[in-house]
């Protein structure tokens, strides 16, 4: 075989080995794959662990009263985002000043909204997460009985057996237009920021008792002003 001939069938041979390859490494190509967003995921929030139950607390009932005039926002940092509350110093300034008294000792970091009821409130606030938690006393402050429980007010949940206008730790935010409630809970105040981040939480999925699928983290309350 001549020089000219061995050289192209070499290069042949080359190509085709080339030609080969490359189909080798397309057939292998494994596709990658990515897991379903979990129920908190699919909703906008964050996956976070469940933080452990607390005991209730035994705290001192506190005296202070939110000023009348003056203006206090909670901010609420959650798993999901963000939201404000403007409490109501006129209507409520004890319930109003038991929160605060709350918030300064970082009662509520590391709570959870343990009831979301879809179209109709979130609750949390309780250091067990199971409902039944408190802060080892309990204000009394009945609202107006013209209050109305409308999307974005927030007040104080309560068991059936107490009186009316009696608070602890545990409050809710009414999503839904109008809840239709009796006026027996202690208003607290109204979101006048981050309405989305508290429809966000008002949807996550949930399992028995209205117990969130995942849970919803508060991390911290902070109130200023005054």
């Amino acid at each position: 075989m001549s020089q000219v001939s061995l050289l192209l069938a070499l290069v042949l041979t080359a190509l085709a080995l080339g030609a080969c390859g490359g189909g080798d490494d397309e057939g292998s190509a494994t596709p990658t794959s990515t897991a379903p967003p979990s129920p908190a995921e699919a909703a906008g929030c964050e996956k976070v662990d469940a933080p452990k139950p607390k005991q209730n607390a035994d705290l001192p009932k506190p005296k202070a009263k939110l000023a009348p005039g003056k203006t206090y926002v909670a901010k609420v940092v959650t798993s999901c985002g963000d939201f404000e509350i403007t409490l109501d110093a006129k209507r409520a300034p004890r319930t109003g000043g038991s929160f605060k008294y709350l918030a300064d000792k970082g009662f509520f970091d590391g709570l959870t909204f343990h009831r979301i009821v879809s179209g109709f409130v979130i609750q949390g606030g309780d250091p067990k997460g199971t409902g039944e938690g408190g802060p080892g006393y309990s204000v009394v402050e009945a609202p107006s009985q013209s209050l109305q429980y409308t999307k974005g007010v927030v007040a104080m949940a309560k068991t059936e057996t107490e009186r009316p206008g009696t608070s602890g730790s545990q409050f809710f935010v009414v999503t839904a237009e109008d809840a239709q409630l009796p006026p027996d809970y202690a208003l607290l105040g109204k979101v006048t920021a981050g309405q989305d981040v508290v429809d966000k939480i008002g949807v996550v999925p949930t399992v028995a008792n209205d117990e969130p699928a995942e849970p919803i983290v508060i991390r911290s309350i902070k109130v200023t002003g005054g």
